[in-house]
């Protein structure tokens, strides 16, 4: 099996300037998503995607590679994960590199360990999975959540304005820490999520 690691990282993140390189207990954020992925043995490229000059080199001042720049068209504040990990995937398949499995790993997930991309790719491969991610259970029952209209409260649910939480399904959400995926299931369907996706503003 040939496996790639690809942490996106743009440089021009809008709500904390600079987010991919903040210092984080004394080194750059980024540089705990890179050493991550090499200390766990499990890819044969670790690649950062940028369109920034500063983040490409301190990729590889903690041992990424970084051999190309990520596009304007995947750089946009609409780009989505998805379109630069097909970026990714279609320049190296242009230079004659092709992979059998990807791991997205986000720049901001400090807390990501080698164990829990090993126990996540075990399962993609033996359990014959497409995608595997981490997920979050909800602290509280979802089916109780409400929005606001004109400053009223109305519940998402109103059939479960009675239900006990005990009785309510629990429900999950991203961790939004990485995905592995099958490069051939995600080339074919142009997505990593077995959920099928919702174009967001939000790019790493």
């Amino acid at each position: 099996m040939s496996n790639i690691a690809i942490i996106p990282a743009r440089g021009g993140s809008k709500r904390i300037p600079r987010k991919n390189i903040k210092s984080f207990l004394g080194k750059p954020i980024i540089a705990y998503s890179i050493e991550t992925a090499i200390n766990c043995g499990l890819f044969d490229e670790v690649m950062v995607s940028t369109d920034n000059e500063e983040i490409a080199q301190v990729a590889k001042q903690y041992g990424a590679q970084v051999p190309f720049l990520r596009s304007t068209d995947a750089s946009d504040d609409f780009a989505t994960t998805a379109q630069v990990l097909e970026e990714v995937l279609s320049n190296f398949r242009a230079s004659g590199k092709l992979f059998d499995n990807a791991c997205c790993i986000y720049p901001t997930a400090p807390f990501v360990t080698p164990a829990t991309l090993e126990k996540a790719y075990d399962k993609l491969i033996k359990e014959s999975h497409d995608t595997v991610f981490p997920v979050l259970r909800y602290s509280y029952p979802i089916w109780r959540s409400f929005r606001l209209e004109d400053g009223l409260a109305q519940l998402n649910w109103p059939e479960h304005l009675n239900s006990r939480s005990q009785d309510l399904t629990p429900a999950f959400h991203d961790a939004g820490q990485f995905y592995w995926f099958k490069v051939d299931a995600f080339c074919k369907k142009r997505h990593y999520s077995p959920i099928k996706p919702v174009p967001s503003k939000y790019q790493s």
